[in-house]
């Protein structure tokens, strides 16, 4: 019997979700760590576990909420899109990637250690002693990079992250440990248990939460199932299960185990924080000689061996995912959204969260290090998420099905709770804060240089596409469409909503009025028929517009005035098709100069309605200057509309085939971040005839069309042109005319 793979590529279930978050969770984290904890605490260690589990719970209902509204891969960075503009939405997608990646450098650095350690002291027990490089540090790194490599070339060849064979057998072994130390508890003498927890609080108030700081990151792991969201099916039920029972899971090992570690895993007369102090790393494993001998030693080193590879694998495999998620969106290199035809998987993103791991373990210190700086950045993103969860709840409602989403109590605690220990731990690891810092800066830098054009453009087609987008990231645009002839009202009420995103987009009819000398009467009555006309118009298309009507001797700097007036997103503007409009060009040409909003300038026949556009020409002439309004009125033509867009670029006569390969790549590029895919785009890059110019090539071109869309030419910001290409379209054919000018 064979099963096929989802069309939609839905491949895991409720076990491989929760056996991401369970590999990434169970083990790694209280192996790697828990020395730290007992050191800076003692025994209440256990206590501080414990409330990271609360706050943890806390969070994991708010990436459930999150990642049953948005089910799509990529976890914080995914939710912050939706709600934040894209600029935020880098800051935390790049944020979260660098704690999986941080994460990941933890636990192969846990596992490089445990590692030497069991080989070590096999060596020993066969009365070999092995080298002194053996448990240096240099070795450890050395197996850590082996580690990461090996998963790497896994993760790239096959879809999935979970481990799951190793996660059953890891378990088994924690349960195995935990019923051998139970046993030790109930043999143990009656009344001997209790003063080993004395002192509980051995490091204050302050150790305890500095103990919560480092170790938050040992029930990192459930946010690893939102990152791969896109590939688990029937994610509005999966994943919330996925969640809670990968981080039950976990805490129902972590509590047993370190109480029982701080009762029965300590010689007489010593204590648990003097033990942590010594050997903060191998904690667990001399604490499992006490209650079993030599086999609770290796058991130890066996079971953390295992927990740290599946940790390490999760984390990898979402670090992937995050990745791939941002460049599709541009944030990062478009490379890493690259699917391997043979595999399926984001191998080119796989290797660049294996990369950056590599390179991150030459400048951490050692395994606590690791935890510090892996938890103050998972507590940043935390407290991300559930920002933008209680955002996302306010402009959208709470989502159906998810424990607790209609209350407001949980977002909000558990953010405080994170921003709390996050600063806690960036004053007491300023060697933290300070990475996390140097992390955003390299960041922005990044973005600010490489990213920016080209994901704002993705963002204003997605939100072009999607009008919800605009609801919940609190935005209400305004587009102004000043109205002298009701002829064309029509036509321009039509692109205005459009334009508008439908249940918060706004369209305001504007009539300018001039100050009237003798008939005030006819004045008011003919500006009264002129909006009336329009209303009616606009009622006709389910339009249903505010307007404003204003008195001024020169429409043009009135336009402006109200435009700033009302902070209008979008002016739209017409020119009429008469050599008597054309004349006027000049004037808008002033007048659009001077608007501090996006302008649309639509130019179209009689009776010509955008509900009728099939074929969109778009000629392209490099520079990108208007490419994120193109991007965001296309994607507004998609949402209403079915059409065929045609990109096209004409080179001179000199330019050579190559030169024509460039273009056309480059042009397929534009076209699929501007409309989603290619399935409806026609790429044309081709040499201009020498008997004629850009100007004639195009306009014979636009005949074919029923819409051509053209930025104006910028001169300056305060100097845009409509250009030779726009005017000739204008005079000798009947095709409609889009000219667009982003705003600055």
């Amino acid at each position: 019997m064979t099963s096929e793979t989802p069309r939609d590529g839905r491949t895991i279930g409720l076990f491989g979700a929760t056996a991401i978050g369970v590999g990434a969770i169970v083990g790694g984290g209280i192996l790697a760590i828990s020395g730290a904890a007992f050191a800076l605490t003692g025994p209440s260690a256990v206590l501080a576990f414990a409330l990271n589990g609360v706050i943890a719970v806390a969070t994991a209902l708010s990436f459930a909420e999150m990642s049953s509204r948005f089910p799509e891969s990529g976890g914080s960075y995914t939710f912050a899109k939706k709600v934040l503009s894209v600029e935020s939405a880098f800051l935390v997608g790049w944020v979260v990637w660098f704690a999986s990646i941080l994460a990941a450098v933890l636990y192969a650095l846990g596992f490089g250690a445990f590692l030497a350690m069991g080989l070590a002291e096999l060596l020993e027990a066969l009365g070999r002693p092995g080298p002194v490089w053996l448990v240096e540090a240099w070795f450890e790194r050395l197996l850590a990079a082996l580690a990461t490599l090996g998963y790497a070339i896994s993760l790239a060849r096959t879809s999935g992250g979970g481990g799951r064979v190793l996660n059953v057998v890891k378990v088994v072994l924690f349960a195995v440990l935990i019923a051998g130390g139970l046993a030790a508890v109930a043999g143990a003498e009656a009344g001997s248990l209790v003063p080993r927890l004395s002192p509980f609080f051995a490091g204050g108030s302050a150790g305890l939460f500095g103990a919560m700081g480092v170790t938050f990151i040992a029930l990192q792991g459930f946010d690893l199932i939102a990152a791969a969201a896109g590939e688990v099916r029937d994610p509005a039920r999966t994943i919330p299960r996925a969640m809670l029972l990968s981080l039950g899971a976990a805490l129902l090992i972590y509590l047993p185990l370190l109480l029982i570690v701080g009762l029965v895993g300590v010689p007489e007369g010593a204590s648990i924080t003097e033990l942590a102090r010594l050997d903060p790393e191998g904690v667990v494993a001399i604490a499992a000689t006490e209650f079993l001998g030599p086999f609770g030693y290796w058991l130890v080193i066996v079971v953390g061996i295992l927990a740290m590879l599946s940790a390490l694998q999760a984390n990898l495999f979402a670090a992937s995912r995050v990745a791939q998620a941002m460049a599709r969106d541009r944030t990062l290199p478009r490379q890493l959204a690259h699917i391997h035809a043979g595999y399926g998987t984001p191998a080119r993103a796989v290797w660049a969260g294996a990369v950056a791991a590599g390179l991150l373990m030459l400048l951490v210190d050692d395994v606590a290090t690791a935890g510090g700086v892996a938890s103050l950045v998972f507590l940043v993103s935390f407290t991300l998420a559930h920002g933008t969860a209680l955002l996302a709840r306010a402009r959208g409602g709470p989502a159906e099905g998810v424990p607790l989403a209609g209350t407001p109590v949980i977002p909000v605690l558990g953010g405080l709770s994170c921003a709390a220990l996050a600063i806690y731990q960036g004053i007491a690891e300023p060697s933290a804060g300070a990475l996390g810092f140097a992390w955003l800066a390299l960041g922005g830098g990044l973005y600010l240089s490489q990213f920016r054009r080209q994901a704002g453009v993705v963002d204003a087609a997605a939100e072009g596409r999607d009008p919800h987008l605009a609801r919940l990231r609190g935005r209400s645009p305004l587009v102004l469409v000043p109205v002298a002839n009701p002829a064309s009202a029509g036509s321009m009420i039509a692109l205005a909503d459009s334009l508008a995103p439908p249940v918060v987009g706004r369209v305001m009819l504007l009539s300018v009025v001039h100050p009237p000398k003798d008939d005030a009467e006819g004045t008011l009555a003919a500006a009264r028929d002129v909006l009336s006309e329009a209303l009616a118009t606009a009622f006709e298309h389910d339009v249903y517009p505010t307007t404003l009507t204003t008195i001024a001797a020169d429409p043009w700097p009135e336009i402006k005035r109200v435009a700033r007036r009302h902070d209008c997103e979008c002016v739209l503007l017409g020119l009429p098709a008469t050599d008597d409009g054309l004349n006027r060009e000049r004037s808008l040409e002033r007048l659009i100069g001077e608007l501090d909003s996006d302008v649309v300038v639509l130019r179209a026949p009689h009776r010509w309605m955008v509900s009728g556009v099939r074929k969109v020409l778009v000629p392209v002439a490099g520079g990108g200057r208007h490419d994120a309004l193109r991007a965001r009125l296309l994607g507004s033509l998609q949402r209403t509309t079915a059409i065929t867009v045609t990109y096209v670029r004409l080179l001179g006569a000199e330019a050579s085939d190559r030169d024509l390969k460039r273009a056309r790549d480059e042009l397929r590029e534009l076209a699929f971040d501007e409309l989603g895919s290619t399935g409806d785009v026609e790429v044309v890059a081709e040499r201009t005839p020498a008997d004629e110019g850009p100007a004639v090539a195009l306009a014979r071109m636009a005949d074919e069309h029923d819409l051509v869309l053209l930025g104006l030419v910028r001169v300056s910001r305060r100097h845009k042109l409509f250009g030779s290409i726009a005017l000739e379209i204008a005079r000798t054919t009947d095709t409609a005319l889009v000219l667009i000018s982003r705003r600055g």
